[in-house]
């Protein structure tokens, strides 16, 4: 089960491995969660995001939508600072599967 005691949704894997996932949020109800991804879409793959003073970590810290591409800044092993890129409109694809 992938829930908590708490009913969060945990972003570390058994593993230790920090990821991150994503969630659509009502606009009338900012509480009501209206899509989710399943499984997450983005995890540490290069060797300064699984080596460093934290390893197997990426942490999203900010991001900004420019036209359609949405850029992620993250947190990588603690010691680095990234830039990740997605399509808008392939997330949203990705998020409104969700059978929330």
């Amino acid at each position: 089960d992938n829930i908590t005691d708490g009913g969060v949704y945990p972003i570390v894997s058994d593993k230790g491995v920090y990821r991150v996932g994503a969630v659509l949020l009502s606009l009338k109800n900012p509480v009501k969660i209206i899509g989710r991804t399943d499984n997450p879409i983005f995890e540490p793959e290069t060797s300064y995001e699984k080596e460093g003073q934290v390893p197997n970590v990426v942490f999203p810290c900010g991001m900004v939508l420019l036209e359609e591409t949405l850029f992620v800044y993250y947190g990588g092993a603690d010691q680095v600072v990234g830039v990740a890129t997605i399509e808008m409109k392939k997330l949203l694809k990705v998020l409104k599967q969700c059978k929330c």
